[in-house]
């Protein structure tokens, strides 16, 4: 009938199985997708993320069930839902924040333990009436022999000293560091002493050397518990006296006032200081004296060769003394950049490693590093040598020979202390105690001019250390 509306039944609905699950309702094309609203408010998850159950992770986490997935976005489950969440945000993997770098150190610090390295040298300058004595066969003063083994053996026992006060340092405080270097300190000093009886030579030689060895003994107390500025006052008399004696060589008896203000000084401060450590901190682990073995023997071979490259050319008449002087100067002025440098080795090698995405980079990166601060090291020791040189009474610059063995004998220090640096000490030890055999033995036999011998053993050692060097900053287990 025209005009009449027909109402038309609706189709009946197909049969359903109640076991079917229910399919998933979806929302109309017109209206938004609330996935779109999750993907914005999970923007930086979804983006740092590399796989898509990070993203499941999180949802999980957040209390999201799945029956809210199924209603809220029509999907069957959490990692279906981080799925398209991963394909829907692009990849964007932040930087890492800027971190604090652990070793960032003071120049100034550097600077000042670079000062009471090097003002030690004046002594000898003040002692030189006391050591001569007559002359022996190899052109050099009397007292020359108990004063270098006392010298030596001091070095090489400090430097394991140091290194077992530093581990009680850090396991037990400043107590069980004072408690090591209360006996230890003392001990080093006696042998140094009872070394130098045993080599003939003037009394006032072997009252240098005992002199010597209660100074290193009280240097390395201080040096270890921090106290640089109390080492400095003790060793002002001497550098003033050094100082004094480059113009006009002082009375002897007002240069052994000097030297035993400087030697009081020092002690009546480390003794100061141990007393000052004592506390109720528990005992810490007992170590095995083998753990600070190499650290001496590291400390005898560097001393080893820091004697032939100052007393090598007096030793061969090769005419090389008016520069062995300046050279061993600069070389110990040099070490509060070698710190400086060791520190900042380490913390642009963590810079290194956090922008490495790949082992063949992280070396790479390592070896840069690596190469850019021992450079950085040669060059002021270069330049120290050069201003050393042109200060000193009577000095004559190196020729290139020599200044290249001064540089390779700088490069094997600074690299054998780096190495230490990470816990490595055998390898620096042997190669350094190969070395200074070897340039021993070569002085000994009149291989070849001392220069020459020098130039060649320290070059190969330092070659083999910055190998050896470039493969540990090259592993991620050394920074840990």
């Amino acid at each position: 009938m025209s005009g009449v509306l027909r109402l038309v039944p609706d189709e009946p609905e197909p049969a359903h199985d109640l076991a079917d699950p229910v399919p998933p309702r979806h929302r109309p094309r017109w209206a938004a997708d609330p996935l779109d609203d999750l993907a914005e408010e999970m923007a930086d998850v979804c983006a740092a993320a590399v796989h898509p159950d990070e993203i499941a992770a999180v949802l999980e986490a957040g209390g999201l069930t799945g029956e809210q997935i199924t209603e809220r976005y029509g999907r069957n489950d959490a990692f279906e839902l981080a799925a398209e969440l991963f394909a829907r945000v692009p990849r964007s993997h932040p930087e890492p924040p800027p971190r604090t770098d652990p070793w960032r150190v003071s120049p100034g610090a550097c600077l000042l333990r670079s000062l009471v390295f090097t003002l030690p040298g004046f002594g000898y300058a003040l002692a030189a009436p006391l050591i001569t004595g007559g002359r022996h066969g190899g052109g050099l003063p009397a007292g020359t022999g108990p004063l270098a083994v006392s010298a030596l053996l001091a070095w090489a026992w400090n430097q394991g000293l140091a290194h077992r006060a530093y581990l009680r340092l850090a396991a037990g405080g400043r107590p069980a560091a004072g408690r090591c270097l209360a006996v230890g300190a003392p001990l080093g000093a006696l042998l140094a002493t009872v070394a130098a009886l045993l080599l003939p030579g003037p009394a006032g030689a072997y009252a240098f050397a005992a002199g010597q060895a209660v100074y290193l003994a009280a240097a390395t107390t201080l040096l270890v518990l921090g106290r640089e500025r109390l080492l400095l006052y003790a060793l002002l008399p001497t550098a003033a006296g050094g100082a004094a004696s480059l113009v006009e060589q002082p009375p002897t008896a007002a240069g052994v006032v000097v030297l035993l203000a400087t030697v009081g000084g020092a002690l009546l401060a480390a003794v100061r200081t141990v007393l000052q450590t004592r506390g109720t901190e528990g005992q810490p682990p007992r170590l095995s004296p083998f753990a600070s073995l190499p650290y001496g023997l590291f400390g005898l071979g560097c001393g080893v060769l820091t004697t032939v490259a100052a007393l090598g050319d007096t030793l061969r008449h090769t005419g090389g003394t008016g520069t062995a002087g300046p050279a061993v100067l600069a070389l110990t002025l040099s070490m509060g950049a070698a710190e400086w440098l060791l520190y900042r080795c380490r913390g642009r090698a963590l810079d290194a490693l956090a922008r490495s995405t790949t082992f063949p980079g992280m070396l790479l990166g390592a070896a840069r590093v690596l190469a850019l601060c021992i450079a950085a090291y040669l060059a002021a020791l270069a330049v120290l040598t050069l201003a050393v040189a042109l200060v000193w009474p009577h000095a004559s610059l190196p020729d290139p020979t020599r200044a290249a063995a001064l540089l390779a004998l700088g490069a094997v220090l600074w690299t054998g202390l780096l190495l230490q640096a990470y816990g490595i000490a055998w390898t620096p030890a042997l190669l350094c105690l190969a070395a200074a055999g070897t340039e021993t033995t070569a002085l000994v036999l009149r291989i070849s001019a001392p220069a020459q011998d020098q130039l060649v053993t320290c070059t190969g050692a330092a070659a083999a250390l910055l190998a050896v060097a470039t493969a540990l900053l090259g592993r991620i287990t050394t920074h840990r």
